[in-house]
């Protein structure tokens, strides 16, 4: 393998990367997976006859929006922790 050719194959490796750090940290990825969170727990809590249906589905939601937003700190602290040594 040329050098020019290895160049590309990293500058190819690095564009991945960072489409899907984007992807990770976007806040479309948040959206899509609150409205199927949503969605999902208002089906489950309808078919289990709860009340208050839409209400329940919505603490389920909540509870994926802040988990995926402390995310980055425990990614931070695991990475901070396994890797410096």
């Amino acid at each position: 393998m040329n050098f020019e050719e290895e160049i590309n194959n990293i500058k190819a490796r690095n564009q991945r990367v960072e489409a899907d750090k984007a992807w990770e940290t976007s806040a479309f990825r948040l959206v899509t997976l609150s409205v199927a969170t949503f969605i999902f727990s208002a089906l489950f809590v309808y078919l289990v006859q709860a009340d208050e249906i839409l209400l329940s589905a919505l603490s389920s939601t909540a509870g994926l929006i802040i988990s995926s937003q402390s995310l980055p700190f425990i990614k931070k602290w695991w990475i901070k922790n396994r890797y410096a040594r």
